[in-house]
């Protein structure tokens, strides 16, 4: 059976990883805590990959990160040294230990842009990441990619994956589906029905599946967009969700013209509702995976977008 070291491994996406992966590999964590984890042989420290302690492994997929912080209350600097420095020093042990035959890194598509150019992202765009959690993630990839152009014969039948996932969601996750989530469920109207944009999301077993096929099958070393099939408007969402918990969507179309005259009064006394959250809640952000479904020969991904999310929110609903 061959073996894998996955950072970050006690995460969200980790013990899913785990869950999906325990069958088929040795597992081995990395991560700054270190619970008993069924599926999971031991998790070792930073000290330990520093000082080579890490038992030989075929594949290492890289995790660990500072998430992204929607209020905005974190350093610059701590994205830095945990997004970037630490992907150096883990791709750096990849690098330097030849039996080690593929590395997947986690980026986001936030490393490529904050707005996406035209009507859909795809992995040819120029990075333009905005604030330090898309800077440290595209500074992370910058990296890797030199690192392949400069000593290209050190990964010669080696594969380098650097993924760039959207919005992942699944049971567990306590992201921003829980927050709109906890707004929803208890009954408030969505008041921003007249918007009419559209998002990508990540289902976090499609993310799961993706993952499998690129341990057990050669991809070419480079950069993978990660999204479910399906673009979903805010307005489908709550469809969505109102139907997992078995109640009525309430959609309120307001005149675009009051909501951002009301935006720009909130710029000014600093209410919840300013034009820059307006901005995010009602902004389109569609993400291609095509890429990625024509490297693992697939035509679709195996969990439609709806299902997804509708299994997602009834988690939320049992807890």
């Amino acid at each position: 059976m061959k073996s894998l070291l996955i950072t970050g491994i006690h995460g969200f996406v980790g013990t899913n990883l785990v869950n999906a992966l325990k069958d088929h590999y040795d597992i081995y964590g990395l991560d700054i805590i270190s619970p008993e984890q069924d599926g999971v042989i031991r998790t070792f420290s930073w000290d330990d990959l520093e000082n080579n302690r890490i038992p030989r492994v075929d594949a290492i997929i890289h995790l660990a990160g500072k998430a992204h912080d929607t209020k905005n209350k974190s350093a610059a600097d701590v994205y830095f040294k945990v997004n970037t420095d630490l992907t150096k020093k883990v791709f750096d042990y990849f690098t330097n230990h030849k039996s080690i035959e593929r590395f997947i890194f986690f980026s986001s598509v936030k490393a490529a842009v904050d707005k996406v150019p035209g009507e859909i992202l795809t992995e040819d765009v120029t990075p333009c990441p905005v604030g330090p959690y898309g800077e440290s993630k595209v500074r992370a990839e910058e990296y890797i990619l030199e690192q392949l152009n400069n000593k290209p014969a050190a990964y010669n039948g080696r594969d380098v994956i650097i993924m760039r996932p959207c919005m992942i969601h699944g049971p567990g996750n306590k992201g921003n589906l829980n927050l709109l989530y906890g707004v929803i469920s208890k009954g408030i109207p969505w008041p921003l029905g007249a918007f009419d944009n559209r998002r990508t999301f990540t289902s976090i077993d499609n993310l799961t599946f993706v993952i499998g096929r690129i341990l057990s099958s050669h991809v070419e070393s480079g950069i993978y967009n990660m999204a479910d099939d399906e673009a979903l408007s805010t307005n489908e969402l709550i469809r969505v969700m109102c139907k997992a918990m078995g109640k009525k969507a309430r959609i309120i179309k307001l005149p675009r013209g009051i909501i951002n005259a009301s935006a720009r009064i909130g710029d000014v006394l600093h209410l919840p509702l300013n034009t820059f959250r307006l901005d995010k809640l009602t902004e389109s952000y569609v993400v291609s995976n095509n890429k990625i479904k024509k490297a693992l020969g697939i035509d679709r991904m195996p969990i439609k977008a709806y299902d997804g999310l509708a299994h997602t929110i009834k988690s939320f609903i049992s807890k």
